[in-house]
């Protein structure tokens, strides 16, 4: 267990849902950039995510994780969730706690790739900086389709094969100007190395971009990151590097 610093707990009603977070100014008042870290799909939830986050706000950062409707302490059901719906929330959760106009640096695990992407085309150059782990992306037919049980159509849709090569994700991540971290496992047994290499261009494109390979990580880059301070403080550290030069 990583011992992180005291946040402040929020809760925020949206749509129907409790959302529950956490938050720290990181000492300047909300004033500077904050982080923004979304966690993955299945079990994930911000608790492993706390130490990443201690990381930033100790470099002066405001900082914001919470728990996706269906997660964590958060209410709701899984079943229930969409892309959509996950976009909408962290919208709510950054216009509710972030002050009109600040920078943002957004920092997404697995399924939350697409999320952060999303989250790009909503906020634009307000973006000053990606963190994208393991992440994934997904054909825009699957955008508003609840994630169900695993057997519905939002599972066939993620499953046919090269489904994901036509998603809007890539076209925003192309088109992103800003400084952004490729954070790649060494095993990844969730997503193929043909989605990992598209996402790379499309980042490649235009962004200030450093590919972050880590050997010895699998899928999990969250709870791998919990238990390895070292291995968060370079993975912050290359992911603040030049972002105050956007937002």
């Amino acid at each position: 267990m990583n011992a992180s610093p005291p946040f402040t707990p929020f809760t925020l009603e949206y749509d129907g849902e409790r959302l529950s977070g956490v938050r720290d100014d990181g000492g300047t008042g909300f004033e500077g950039r904050t982080a923004v870290l979304l966690h993955g799909a299945g079990n994930g939830g911000k608790e492993q995510l706390l130490p990443l986050l201690a990381e930033f706000t100790a470099r002066g950062c405001g900082g914001i994780a919470f728990d996706f409707s269906g997660h964590g302490d958060s209410s709701g059901s899984l079943r229930e969730l969409s892309l959509r719906r996950r976009l909408e929330q962290a919208v709510a959760v950054i216009d509710g706690h972030v002050p009109p106009g600040g920078p943002l640096v957004l920092v997404g695990f697995s399924m939350s790739g697409q999320t952060v992407a999303d989250l790009v085309g909503h906020y634009g150059e307000r973006v000053a900086a990606l963190g994208l782990c393991a992440p994934a992306v997904y054909a825009g037919e699957a955008w508003d389709v609840p994630f169900g049980d695993g057997k519905g159509p939002f599972s066939e849709i993620i499953r046919r094969p090269g489904g994901w090569r036509t998603a809007p994700a890539l076209d925003l991540l192309r088109a992103y100007r800003g400084r952004a971290v490729l954070a790649v496992p060494g095993t990844d047994a969730v997503i193929p190395p043909a989605v990992t290499e598209a996402v790379q261009d499309a980042l490649s494109t235009g962004a200030r971009f450093t590919r972050l390979d880590l050997p010895d990580a699998d899928h999990k880059l969250g709870r791998w990151l919990y238990e390895r301070p070292a291995e968060r403080r370079l993975f912050v550290k290359a992911v603040l590097a030049g972002a105050g030069d956007r937002g």
